[in-house]
């Protein structure tokens, strides 16, 4: 299935970082609670309209890995794999 956000959402897979302990112990994902604030972002919508109908383009594309919000971003799941639906407003940073 093809996702196309619309106005200033973005859909984002979600990088689930490998978690060690401070000993070095690998962490199992289901032993850590915190939601991932990484993600890399795999559609854009066209961008924010205003009052007067021009559209304002995102700062962000395809492909940036990005840092938003812990709890901004909606969780959806598309043919059994799971994404965030955020708006640009949720984005805080680009990874480089």
């Amino acid at each position: 299935m093809k996702i196309k956000p619309l106005g200033d959402h973005i859909l984002i897979e979600a990088v689930k970082e490998e978690e060690k302990s401070r000993g070095g112990i690998f962490l199992p994902e289901t032993a850590s609670k915190e939601k991932s604030e990484q993600g890399k972002i795999i559609a854009t919508g066209p961008g924010k309209k205003t009052d007067d109908g021009k559209i304002i383009p995102l700062s962000v594309k395809p492909g940036d890995k990005v840092l938003f919000s812990k709890y901004g971003p909606a969780e959806i799941k598309i043919d059994d794999k799971e994404y965030l639906m955020a708006v640009e407003g949720d984005i805080l940073a680009i990874i480089e």
